[in-house]
């Protein structure tokens, strides 16, 4: 198993004949069973035409009717982007993933506020993406660094995701489904939705949590894995040199009020029974520590 994505997920494209989501959706379709999985692109002004092989059209409804696509990748410029989430919502996607980075925040807000009470996932915006490794990516992630494993990642950094997973691989160690959720300050899935379904997907044996500075979200996660979890999970938190009051990283990587500092989350994550580190550098190795 896996969680959000797997081989008979079915995808379309917003944006596919972008500059970004031209390149993307080609690794994409090029990596494992990318090329039964991305069935669609969309493009208002160039529907009927194809994308090498994959029918584009002109509008999210369509695309999910004549393909059967549950899943959807935003790559569309970023005053376009929030729109762009609301017509796959209100198309009844199942999961939408949206790479855009610099989405406004009014935008954001409008679009969560429609969200609510509609079934769709949201991943993102500024966001790596989602890859359930040797099955599907969704993303930008760099396909050929991950294998089939038994660890889930879920990280609001796009970089250390990455460096998460190559010292995983280092240490022999493949993945169940790696997931970057974006560091805005407005986005979709946060750290303890992900870590609900790698709690309950038989196919994880443990998580490697990745957050940033600013907000309480990794707060509200490390709450909920002392109450719920029952799988180990190892916590980095990006940012611990970062002096109060400056951004690091992300939008939503904001420090106020002397809150969302790296040394309270990592306090509150070690309270909570999270085996923490301040290197990322030993991620991997302290998860293997724990297993």
């Amino acid at each position: 198993m896996s969680i959000l994505i797997d081989k008979n997920t079915r995808v379309m494209t917003q944006g596919i004949t972008g500059k970004t989501g031209a390149f993307h959706t080609r690794l994409c379709r090029d990596y494992a069973n990318g090329k039964a999985a991305f069935v669609a692109g969309v493009n208002p002004g160039k529907a009927g035409e194809n994308f090498e092989g994959i029918p584009i059209y002109g509008t999210v409804r369509e695309a999910k009717q004549q393909t059967g696509a549950t899943v959807s990748v935003i790559y569309v410029p970023p005053p376009f982007a929030a729109g762009a989430i609301d017509e796959a919502v209100d198309a009844g996607l199942d999961l939408v993933i949206c790479i855009t980075e610099g989405v406004p925040v009014r935008d954001m807000v409008a679009t969560r506020n429609r969200m609510r009470g509609k079934k769709t996932l949201l991943v993102g915006p500024n966001c790596p993406g989602v890859i359930t490794p040797d099955e599907i990516k969704i993303g930008i992630m760099p396909g050929h660094i991950h294998k089939k494993g038994r660890i889930g990642v879920v990280s609001r950094s796009g970089t250390l995701t990455y460096e998460a997973v190559g010292q995983l691989m280092d240490l022999g160690l493949g993945q169940s489904t790696c997931v970057g959720i974006g560091g805005d300050p407005v986005n979709g899935l946060k750290h303890v939705d992900v870590m609900r379904m790698f709690n309950d997907d038989p196919e994880t044996d443990a998580v490697i949590m990745v957050g940033e500075i600013g907000g309480d979200d990794e707060e509200t996660c490390a709450r909920w894995v002392k109450a719920n979890m029952k799988k180990p999970v190892v916590g980095f938190i990006a940012g611990v040199t970062a002096p109060p009051g400056k951004r690091m990283g992300h939008a939503g990587a904001i420090i106020s009020g002397g809150k969302g500092t790296a040394t309270e989350k990592l306090a509150v994550m070690e309270e909570c029974g999270i085996k923490v580190t301040r290197n990322p550098a030993e991620m991997a190795m302290l998860l293997k520590s724990v297993l």
